[in-house]
């Protein structure tokens, strides 16, 4: 359990440092990272994450999707709190660095509604629904289609964030919100970014049970 842990902290240390990174560097350069340029760092980065640390602990790198896991029965109870305490540490320290390098940026790449909290929370759960729809079946399908699960998810976040993320942010994911928040001082809309994204996640495990074939042959939780 501790090399899944170890290997949590650094996959979401490098999704956070990255994705974040990314945004607050296109704010210091005036914009020279671009949106799509920040949407094609997060697609990047949990795919070079999953096919980096998938076979060691599933690159989960998001507790709404460890979440996901255990209501699918994927990941055990009590494995619960190693992943996603291992993830939000991970963040907290992408964060803090990127507090050090960055010391004058206000926001440190927080998520933050530009419209309505409600059509944030909604966004998000919708994006975090249909994100986890594909983790669970790339999770837990055949060997061949598991080669490809870097591709798939890391495509998926690549394509939430491209139209989505001038909106609500589309973090997806309540370890890269909260850390940047709380590092940078701005939780005055954390909650969405806490809430929709578990619920969302959640949702999406009845619709997959629903939809599985019933001869379906289960892999463990990892991603690969």
């Amino acid at each position: 359990m501790l090399k899944k842990s170890v290997a949590e902290i650094i996959g979401t240390f490098a999704l956070v440092f990255c994705g974040t990174g990314a945004v607050v560097i296109d704010k210091e350069t005036g914009g020279a990272v671009s949106h799509v340029g920040i949407a094609i760092t997060f697609g990047l980065i949990i795919m070079c994450m999953i096919y980096a640390l998938g076979d060691i602990s599933g690159a989960h790198l998001n507790p709404a999707v460890s979440i996901a896991f255990v209501l699918a029965g994927r990941l055990p109870l009590k494995s619960l709190g190693i992943y996603t305490g291992s993830q939000i540490l991970g963040a907290f320290l992408a964060s803090g660095v990127l507090k050090i390098l960055f010391p004058a940026n206000e926001f440190l790449g927080t998520t933050l509604p530009a419209g309505s909290a409600l059509q944030s929370f909604i966004l998000e759960l919708i994006l975090t629904f249909l994100l986890m729809l594909v983790i669970i079946n790339v999770a837990t399908g055949s060997k061949e289609q598991g080669l490809f699960a870097g591709i798939a998810i890391g495509s998926v976040v690549l394509l939430e964030a491209m139209f989505a993320g001038p909106i609500c942010g589309a973090s997806m994911n309540p370890a890269r919100s909260l850390a940047p928040a709380i590092v940078s001082g701005h939780t005055e809309y954390l909650w969405v970014y806490m809430v929709a994204p578990v619920a969302g996640a959640a949702l999406a495990i009845p619709l997959w049970r629903y939809l599985a074939p019933q001869n379906r042959t289960y892999k463990n939780n990892t991603i690969k």
